[in-house]
């Protein structure tokens, strides 16, 4: 094990080195406090530390990496615009102020899980630290090879745990926290899908007038999908052309890819009104289905008590195929997520119900057609309408928390290094100008800093969905998914054949749920998930869950009740009331 004795010898050494080099100790540590200067003065602003209060943060990084200056550690994340920032800045300040070497790499999503599966398989250390998706969270705390940061804190990290940590700050610690209470991963980045408009279009006269005149109310941001779709339906049917251009009221994508997976996993069921009430996920049935009896999984068909075949989740798929196929550009049948995230900031589509934020960087690009001269944006976001099986006490959406994970077969001595890189990348002397660069949000002190609220007109209503007491139902993959890796991988293969056409959403989805529980068979013989592993349901007449309280829930007689919507700057006014 790790401890003082090997600091002891590390400091010996050094000594040793230091003398050879011709430089004192204190030499040494005057240079990592200049570089500290320098990146404070150069990089790190705004934040809400003042300069004094960051350089005190960072000799507290200093003095903790003494253990481990000149050693190499690796760190790994998927691909987007926050870790690019860590990738090719923080790590760089990291490894000039510490002196740990670190190397921050950066690869797709789904390579990420599948080295994170390996190395838990394998027990043979490939990186020092992960930051995965929390959607993993129900298997990290079912398969015992992650390392519980709340236990860590308290026994061998604690020398190394920063005492300006602030986890009561961080906004995204419910969904990395396990059903046993102990916190698993720590939240480096946060995102949501909400639903994206053309502001400038829904306020023009002329369109506003025909709305009303065709459906017999406003036309604003749907509350239902009703609205939604009645809104999709008049931009693509009805309006058709804009300025001379061809337009859509609706955007999404349907190639048979991994990508799919996630249009559906990240919480489209729960949109329509799929699974039970309960935040952060529905117990106890969430939004993928599966219905848990304490923590044990039972099943996700109707017939084991599950939701994942229910009429809910029959709804939200026949509704998507729908609408792609009538009111979006016939190419997003054919795209993938990757390929069609860019569509909406060309300027022919009207709105998107299932629009990430992570997307908000590139869609505020001085030029393009979606942004004003002045740099404000054309278009704004707003909360995701909700679907005819919603009620009040459900999530609503999702919310992805990448999020820094350790596991147990990492040597030690590595793992510490890499939770002091994990600390410095989510320390307040960093967080703020990370969030204005990668816009991805994980500190309430962040949120509601001066420099949030001076970044706010040129964001669409990124800092007011934030700051609003809405915020609290978008959330990632709960507790009840015991394996996400190998239930993923399911989904996509499923929904394609419903977006397709080669069967209809019932049939889909009763051979996701199927596939869903023969999974968590194996699991449950498998024996490996101990007492919170899957133990499932026998089979009975789906009548029987039916006349159950909570999920599934019958077939509704009317699936599409009146639309409605309301004007944007009424919902930020309700916002605000809420918030004072």
């Amino acid at each position: 094990m790790f401890d003082n004795n090997n600091k002891t010898r590390h400091s010996m050494a050094l000594a040793a080195l230091l003398a050879l080099s011709g430089l004192s100790g204190a030499a040494w540590a005057d240079a990592y406090e200049e570089a500290a200067k320098k990146w404070i003065a150069e990089e790190f602003n705004p934040s809400t530390l003042t300069p004094e209060q960051q350089l005190e943060e960072l000799k507290w990084f200093i003095k903790a990496a003494e253990p481990f200056r000149g050693m190499n550690i690796s760190v790994v994340s998927e691909t987007i615009t926050t870790h690019e920032y860590e990738s090719k800045v923080l790590a760089k300040a990291f490894s000039e102020i510490t002196g740990i070497k670190l190397k921050h790499d950066l690869l797709q999503e789904g390579d990420v899980v599948e080295k994170l599966q390996t190395q838990m398989q394998s027990d043979k250390n490939i990186y020092d630290g992960w930051v995965n998706d929390s959607d993993l969270i129900g298997t990290h705390a079912r398969y015992g090879k992650a390392v519980a940061i709340s236990d860590m804190i308290e026994g061998e990290g604690k020398d190394f745990t920063s005492p300006t940590l602030d986890l009561e700050d961080f906004i995204g610690t419910s969904f990395t926290t396990g059903p046993d209470g102990k916190l698993y991963q720590l939240p480096d980045q946060q995102f949501a899908n909400l639903y994206w408009f053309r502001a400038d279009w829904f306020e023009r006269p002329e369109l506003k007038a025909k709305f009303k005149e065709i459906y017999g109310y406003e036309l604003g941001v749907p509350v239902n999908w009703s609205a939604y779709e009645d809104i999709a339906e008049f931009f693509s049917v009805h309006v058709k052309e804009i300025d001379g251009q061809r337009v859509y009221g609706h955007m999404d994508y349907g190639k048979k890819d991994p990508s799919l997976g996630w249009r559906f996993t990240d919480a489209w069921f729960s949109m329509a009104g799929g699974g039970d009430k309960g935040l952060p996920n529905g117990l106890p049935v969430d939004e993928w289905g599966i219905r848990v009896d304490g923590c044990r999984p039972v099943g996700s068909s109707v017939a084991r008590g599950g939701d994942t075949n229910g009429p809910a989740a029959v709804f939200a798929t026949q509704k998507y195929v729908d609408w792609m196929r009538q009111y979006a550009p016939p190419e997003a049948q054919g795209m993938t997520f990757s390929e069609a995230g860019p569509v909406p900031a060309q300027g022919a589509i009207a709105q998107q119900i299932f629009w990430y934020t992570a997307f908000t960087a590139d869609m505020t690009k001085p030029g393009l057609p979606v942004v004003n001269e002045d740099g404000t944006p054309k278009w704004r976001m707003a909360p995701s309408p909700k679907g005819p099986y919603w009620e009040e006490g459900m999530k609503l959406g999702y919310q992805d928390a990448g999020s820094w994970t350790f596991l147990k077969s990492t040597p030690e001595k590595q793992r510490l290094a890499a939770w002091l890189y994990a600390q410095f990348v989510t320390s307040k002397t960093v967080s703020l100008k990370k969030t204005l660069v990668g816009l991805t949000p994980i500190r309430e002190s962040d949120i509601n800093s001066q420099a949030m609220t001076d970044a706010a007109p040129k964001l669409g209503g990124l800092v007011e969905f934030y700051r609003s007491p809405a915020r609290v139902q978008w959330t990632p993959t709960g507790t009840n998914v015991p394996d996400y890796p190998r239930l993923a991988q399911l989904w996509w293969q499923f929904i394609a054949e419903a977006a397709s056409g080669d069967k209809t959403p019932q049939q889909a989805l009763d051979g996701l749920a199927a596939a869903q529980d023969t999974m968590l068979g194996r699991l449950e013989r498998s024996g490996v998930l101990g007492e919170c592993g899957p133990k499932l349901n026998e089979p009975r007449d789906p009548q029987y869950w039916f006349d159950q309280p909570g999920a599934p829930k019958p077939k509704l007689a009317n699936e599409k009740p009146k639309g409605e919507t309301i004007a944007y700057d009424e919902l930020l006014k309700s916002w605000e009331q809420s918030r004072n």
